[in-house]
Parts: C-alpha cells; sequence; structure tokens
C-alpha cells in the first residue's frame, strides 16, 4: 500500500501566513540582537572582560546567519532555528540567577518565539516553492 502524499496548501493561504512569519521572525531578531547589545553594554557584570569581546562572541552566529535572513533565504531560517538553541539555553541558565533573571526571561522568550517563527517561514517557504514548481 503506497501513502498518497499530502495536498500542499493553496497559495492564497501560503502567502498572507508567510509574510506574517517573516516579518515575526525579523521582529525577534532584532530584538535578540538588541536585547545581547544592551544587556552586555549596560547592565552585564562582565568581571573585568572587554564588552566588545563578549558582544562579538555572543553576537557572531546571529551576524553570519543575518544577511540571509533580511533576504528572506529558508535555508538561513532553517539554520537560525539550529543557533537560536544556544540562547534559549543561555537565557533558561540566566534565569536561574537572581541578578539576571529579567535578561534569561526576555532571552528565553524572544529565542522560542524566534524558533516558531523561523521553523513555520521555513516551512510555509518551502510549500510555496514546491506549489509554484507544480507540485
Amino acid at each position: 500500500m503506497a501513502k498518497t502524499p499530502k495536498a500542499l496548501p493553496e497559495l492564497d493561504w501560503l502567502i498572507p501566513r508567510m509574510k506574517l512569519s517573516r516579518a515575526l521572525s525579523l521582529f525577534n531578531f532584532v530584538a535578540l540582537l538588541l536585547l545581547l547589545l544592551v544587556w552586555n553594554l549596560w547592565f552585564a557584570d562582565l568581571h573585568g572582560a572587554r564588552p566588545w569581546v563578549v558582544l562579538s562572541i555572543q553576537l557572531l552566529p546571529l551576524l553570519l546567519l543575518a544577511p540571509g535572513i533580511l533576504l528572506g533565504n529558508a535555508r538561513a531560517h532553517a539554520w537560525l532555528c539550529f543557533v537560536v538553541n544556544l540562547y534559549f539555553i543561555q537565557g533558561v541558565l540566566a534565569a536561574f540567577d537572581p541578578a539576571r533573571a529579567l535578561y534569561g526571561a526576555l532571552a528565553t522568550t524572544i529565542s522560542v518565539l524566534l524558533f516558531c517563527c523561523a521553523l513555520l517561514y521555513t516551512r510555509w517557504r518551502f510549500q510555496y516553492q514546491r506549489k509554484l514548481a507544480g507540485e
């Protein structure tokens, strides 16, 4: 018994969802960048470390993906789903420290929202491309 493949959604259903998930992905991506920047420059106790070193280490993974995210590349959004897990872990660990609880809660929330939005954008973008190709 061969399974029949599930039908792809119609374009008029996909397009608004794709646009919304992309906009939310961009918003959460920028929010995470700003959170890391603001926290490390003004609020973090770096114990004598240079802020630009800490920022470069924390922002490098996001900045490597930034061109693809800004252009709407579905593969960049898929890779972002992997990378954002690092920030989720960092947020959860920071949430246990009373001095960094607010930062941890914000980082965790933003990273979960970013993961979900990027994942949905990736799924719907690939379905959109398959639908345009005639599947």
